[in-house]
């Protein structure tokens, strides 16, 4: 849609609820200064002879009030499919600036959601409602958190797609001075739940464009659509989005993502080793019996899972790549006098191609189905998600070069970066790639200093700026109007 509306003072959508740690208010534009915001300006400031934008085109957004917005999001961290209350805000804040919104169950088939809890999205629901997110829009959303928020110029251009996450991490926050946010009081108020790997930023991030976009509306042709994905941990939400056919008429999709281990300053245009991987969910059936006076009438699933979980870990590496295997869960049994009847296992591979993944995913299953049968019980698997490897584009890797040299607190700009991790909006960009489109994936380095508890949980504020003017200097080159 074409919108030349101006934008009204956006208004929280969490709505009478208390402030500090133990409460969730949030607002997208009425964003109140911070602390640190002096040190955060000097950190980010554009060199005096290099502007972060080019010339006439503006910039609405202050980078303290970012922060501030970073900070109102860390603190309610929620789980993959049940990202109620970021999906209510990042809707606020894009229909606050003129965008056409499609919610989830609009968009997202159940037939090929992945790696969903039911009880985890009904803990999360109750925990969206219970701080200030609107019943009307609960029911909007429905089962399925996540939105599309496009904009239309109504000018003849190309498509662009900016792919958000939006769960956080299934970890205890720290409770140490030495970790800002709780230091700062806006640690996640979800217990057990946290945003321990940069999402809340890039969320910030796009509020932060979506006021771009409308502030520059005039200087651009074609459309931008921004992809708010549910569950990218465990790589889940990707694969249902490119089922439902949002990427058909893409011509580009750029991922950026905040790298809390990377030097702050730096920005890298095509990591490698993003890391094909599939997430598999093994379930061992037996029979239970009593293990006093009937103990040979049982079928053992523990001694299977527990069999199936020596067996994977011990895959052989591969000559032709890196591998990764890892079982991370293996629950069983029904009390200390029982033969287990029942065992459940979690469990990952990784693999630096496609070709390596399949491999080992394949022996993975037959493993597990050999220590099933040598126990004599069943064994049943289901695949909750998977990633592909990054192919990167010369073209598309030299622009986010161009356009990341632009952004304040960029000090470098390297080629590359060795990531050793997954992340399913490779699954996006592969989709726009085989249908002639171009994809790229960007990685902002937000390293704290050596003195804070864990770099791993948390990230220099001053990266979201960088992200932000980086983005904004994309949109500017591949959809500004320059006729």
């Amino acid at each position: 849609m074409t919108s030349t509306a101006s934008p009204e003072k956006n208004k929280s959508i969490l709505k009478n609820a208390p402030r500090k740690r133990s409460a969730a208010a949030v607002g997208t534009s009425s964003l109140r200064s911070v602390p640190q915001a002096e040190t955060l300006a000097m950190r980010t400031a554009a060199a005096p002879d290099r502007p972060h934008l080019l010339p006439g085109w503006q910039d609405p957004v202050d980078p303290a009030a970012l922060m501030a917005l970073r900070r109102e999001i860390h603190r309610t961290a929620e789980i993959g499919w049940a990202e109620f209350i970021s999906t209510a805000r990042l809707a606020q804040a894009f229909e606050t600036e003129g965008f056409k919104i499609t919610y989830g169950p609009d968009f997202i088939s159940p037939q090929f959601v992945r790696g969903r809890d039911a009880a985890e999205v009904e803990k999360g629901r109750l925990f969206a409602m219970q701080n200030g997110v609107p019943a009307g829009l609960m029911r909007r959303m429905g089962d399925y958190p996540g939105l599309i928020a496009e904009w239309d110029t109504g000018r003849p251009g190309r498509t662009l797609a900016i792919r958000v996450e939006l769960d956080g991490i299934a970890v205890e926050e720290p409770e140490s001075l030495a970790h800002l946010p709780y230091r700062d009081g806006f640690s996640s108020i979800r217990r057990g739940v946290m945003h321990a790997c940069g999402h809340d930023g890039h969320q910030a991030a796009a509020i932060g464009l979506a006021k771009f976009i409308h502030a520059n509306a005039e200087r651009l042709c074609g459309r931008i659509r921004f992809i708010c994905q549910p569950a990218e941990e465990g790589s889940r939400g990707a694969y249902p989005i490119l089922q439902a056919g949002v990427l058909d008429d893409v011509d580009m999709i750029i991922c950026g993502h905040i790298a809390p281990e990377l030097e702050l300053g730096t920005v890298v245009a095509a990591p490698r080793r993003l890391l094909s991987t599939t997430k598999i969910d093994f379930e061992f059936t037996g029979r239970a019996s009593h293990a006093g006076s009937h103990p040979q009438t049982g079928r053992n699933a523990l001694l299977a899972g527990a069999a199936a979980s020596l067996a994977i870990m011990a895959l052989p590496r591969h000559a032709d790549g890196m591998t990764r295997v890892n079982v991370g869960q293996l629950h069983a049994g029904e009390g200390r006098n029982i033969v287990p009847s029942h065992a459940w296992m979690e469990v990952e591979v990784r693999g630096e191609t496609g070709e390596i993944n399949r491999d080992l995913t394949a022996e993975a299953l037959t493993r597990a189905q050999g220590a099933a049968m040598s126990f004599g019980v069943e064994c049943r698997k289901r695949i909750v998600g998977e990633a592909i490897d990054y192919q990167p584009e010369a073209s598309t890797t030299q622009l986010l070069t161009v356009c990341a040299r632009r952004a304040r607190g960029c000090s470098k700009v390297l080629p590359t970066w060795n990531c050793d991790y997954s992340d399913d909006g490779t699954l996006l960009i592969r989709r726009v790639q085989e249908q002639g489109g171009k994809g790229g994936y960007f990685l902002v380095g937000g390293a704290l200093s050596s003195s804070a508890l864990k770099p791993a949980v948390d990230f220099d504020e001053a990266a979201v700026i960088t992200l932000y003017d980086t983005w904004a200097n994309l949109i500017t080159a591949v959809l500004g109007n320059w006729r």
